[in-house]
């Protein structure tokens, strides 16, 4: 499963990240690194982007560079 296919207010751990290099390593600079918790907290109307609880900060990021980290629930 995808991180850009959580709905709001439901919960997963960050499984991997793949994707474009310069993505991949601003995601785990705000902390998405594999077996942490995360959370969808806010959708925006339009879908996209969406906001995840990230250890304790809100992270607003975009499906597009959702689709590249792999969660299980």
């Amino acid at each position: 499963m995808k991180l850009s296919e959580l709905n709001s207010g439901e919960k997963a751990y960050i499984v991997s990240i793949s994707g474009d290099s310069g993505i991949s390593r601003r995601l785990l600079d705000i902390g998405l690194i594999p077996g942490t918790k995360v959370e969808c907290v806010l959708v925006s109307p339009s879908q996209n982007p969406k906001a995840y609880m990230i250890r304790g900060a809100v992270i607003a990021v975009r499906n597009e560079d959702a689709l590249g980290v792999d969660i299980k629930i």
